[in-house]
């Protein structure tokens, strides 16, 4: 019996192993897998083929030039079988993301709305129809869903949303009112918006990533690793106070970032009705909404150089909204960094607009099902075998 769990034990490390080595190099032949994993050439064709046969990798052309002895067949990740589920609650629109095994989508939809006191009950609702939306979809291109994650605005943890006070809620159970026919998990939007940043962005392995919407978020990546916390609550960066004797924020407090750069400050001082207006206002140069970036950008950098100066970052993404309005914020934001840090460090972090937008957390959520599957894609196989 102990021989047999180690066995499987040894099989499963294997399988991870040239599946990872396949999504992070290939494509690759066997005998280049064998090669890189140091396995034999015949358990690797071993693996490959019940990897192929689980849908998880498929052979494609003919091997690379220069490949010693007989020409092999090249093996990819395949994205015909295996899928997830991103699910995003923000204040103004709730969004759906389905990914397949190569991260390419295959769903993708957002619904815009005001979802500021509505009752969990019906928002989670709503959002349900949009993932069944995607997962019959899912279902008639042939791929079978893996999991889900939802992302939410506000600090979570054992599946409780602790606080959205932007949404009106307290002490919620997301997943609990979603009736889905897969597993749901729950995280931070700006969490995931990071790891969205992290695998689906430009590969940078270490950064804050920015979450400007309604409310403001952070999410720190150390050496291509998400750092939550202690309890998962890490990057509350909106209610980082700016100002003591500002004006007061939902969550109690007084002079937050949120309340000089949150969309709803933004968009008051500027005299909009909405993003898109706000928007062009900046594009004819309005002065009140030019105004208003500046004022935002200015008590962001002083949020950022804190958060500089306490984790020694070098790279700052701005995401969500904040992408959108870069070309006005950069500026204001990176001449209060150089000011405030370039004594201690000589130059301030690099800034960045992220290249996904509002789609970072969605990609982020669905990113961690695919991220799981590669990394133990026994389980996957075994069923394949079964059936």
């Amino acid at each position: 019996m102990t021989q047999a769990v180690r066995h499987d034990a040894m099989r499963a490390r294997n399988l991870e192993v040239v599946l990872g080595a396949v999504s992070r190099s290939g494509p690759l032949t066997r005998a280049a897998l064998a090669e890189r994993t140091g396995l034999t050439k015949s358990t690797v064709s071993k693996l490959v083929g019940d990897l192929v046969d689980a849908g998880l990798l498929a052979e494609t052309g003919p091997a690379r030039a220069g490949e010693r002895g007989r020409p092999g067949v090249d093996v990819v990740l395949s994205g015909a079988r295996v899928a997830s589920l991103g699910l995003e609650i923000n204040v103004d629109y709730l969004a759906v993301r389905v990914l397949d095994l190569t991260g390419v989508v295959r769903f993708a939809a957002r619904r815009e709305r005001d979802n500021r006191g509505s009752r969990p009950k019906k928002v989670l609702g709503d959002l349900q129809a949009l993932a069944l939306e995607a997962l019959a979809e899912t279902h008639r291109l042939g791929l079978e869903v893996a999991g889900a994650v939802l992302a939410v605005s506000g600090p979570v943890g054992d599946g409780v949303l602790f606080s959205a006070p932007n949404l009106g809620w307290q002490d919620v159970r997301p997943a609990d009112l979603l009736r889905l026919p897969v597993p749901v998990e729950l995280d931070n939007e700006a969490n995931l918006a990071a790891l969205g940043e992290l695998w689906y962005g430009d590969g940078e392995r270490d950064f804050l990533y920015v979450s400007g919407e309604v409310g403001i978020g952070a999410g720190l990546v150390v050496n291509g690793a998400l750092f939550a916390g202690a309890r998962g609550l890490a990057g509350e960066l909106g209610h980082v106070v700016v100002a003591p004797d500002g004006p007061r924020c939902r969550c109690g407090g007084s002079g937050c970032l949120e309340t000089f750069a949150g969309q709803e400050a933004l968009l008051a001082a500027g005299n909009a009705p909405a993003l898109q207006a706000f928007l062009t206002a900046l594009e004819a140069g309005d002065p009140a909404a030019r105004e208003a970036c500046v004022a935002a950008g200015r008590a962001l950098g002083v949020a950022l150089a804190s958060a500089v100066n306490l984790l020694d970052l070098d790279r700052i993404v701005l995401g969500g909204v904040f992408t959108q309005l870069y070309p006005w914020l950069a500026g204001p934001v990176s001449e209060v960094l150089s000011a405030r840090l370039g004594g201690l460090r000589g130059a301030p972090p690099v800034l960045s607009a992220s290249r996904l937008g509002g789609d970072a957390a969605t990609l982020g959520a669905a990113g961690r099902i695919v991220h799981r599957v590669l990394a133990d894609p026994a389980p996957f196989v075994s069923r394949a075998q079964e059936a």
